[in-house]
């Protein structure tokens, strides 16, 4: 039961990557147009937490139903959790509040997107691989 559990917490998280991917595309396919940029946004962020919560409440069952202890990699597993969905709201309200009429603004919130987006990504693949380390034995923590 334990390997499936962690079997759909690996899986959520591939998809959650290559979402996070996606989401690179979104300020180049909405380069001219300030309001499906906001719309987009909006929908990347409302399936942003849907996925983080997902991966979030997968990996909480696994740890509860098999005893699994809270060990530092689940410490620091919840720590990216609270990091990225702090990231993705203040990026959303960023976005949402301002005056993206102004095309340097609208320019200004499409490169935070990016730069949001990029760290995200950092974020989730250093943690894929420590913990690949971890499973190898390389890395004990």
């Amino acid at each position: 039961m334990l390997e499936e559990m962690l079997m759909t917490h690996s899986i959520l998280i591939k998809a959650f990557l290559g979402f996070l991917v996606l989401g690179l595309f979104i300020p180049f396919m909405t380069k001219n147009n300030s309001l499906k940029f906001k719309k987009f946004s909006f929908m990347f962020t409302m399936i942003f937490q849907g996925l983080a919560t997902m991966i979030a409440f997968a990996g909480l069952i696994a740890v509860v139903s098999e005893d699994l202890g809270f060990a530092t990699t689940t410490i620091i597993m919840i720590a990216i959790f609270a990091l990225m969905m702090f990231l993705e709201i203040k990026k959303y309200k960023g976005i949402k509040k301002a005056n993206l009429s102004d095309a340097l603004v609208f320019k200004s919130s499409r490169a935070s997107f990016l730069k949001v987006n990029v760290l995200q990504i950092f974020i989730l693949v250093a943690m894929v691989i420590m913990m690949i380390l971890r499973a190898k034995g390389i890395l004990s923590i």
